[in-house]
């Protein structure tokens, strides 16, 4: 539903991309969606969270393709500029990519 405060419901986001509330707020504790971006507003029925339409739904977009080639923990550090791979060992081989944190 579109609404003209730019704001889409957190029921409405998880229906639109079939996600589990889980995979949702796992994906915020990991920083691929930030927690401003979590909006609680009052409604008729209590309060609900709401999101930014367009920027959480080109993040939901990003996450959902690129998941099953890039590890979730890969791309939240892509996602907040600590892109690159200093410090982090990648091991590729038919069963998995692993990454390991150098120290």
């Amino acid at each position: 539903m579109d609404r003209d405060d730019g704001l889409i419901s957190k029921k409405e986001l998880l229906a639109k991309y079939g996600i589990s509330y889980g995979s949702l707020y796992r994906w915020k504790r990991k920083g691929l969606i930030p927690d401003e971006w979590f909006i609680r507003k009052a409604t008729v029925t209590g309060q609900e969270t709401f999101f930014p339409e367009k920027l959480v739904c080109e993040r939901m977009e990003l996450i959902l393709t690129t998941k099953e080639d890039t590890l979730l923990d890969e791309l939240a550090a892509k996602l907040s500029g600590e892109a690159g791979n200093d410090g982090v060992i990648v091991i590729e081989a038919a069963y998995g990519r692993h990454s390991y944190k150098l120290s």
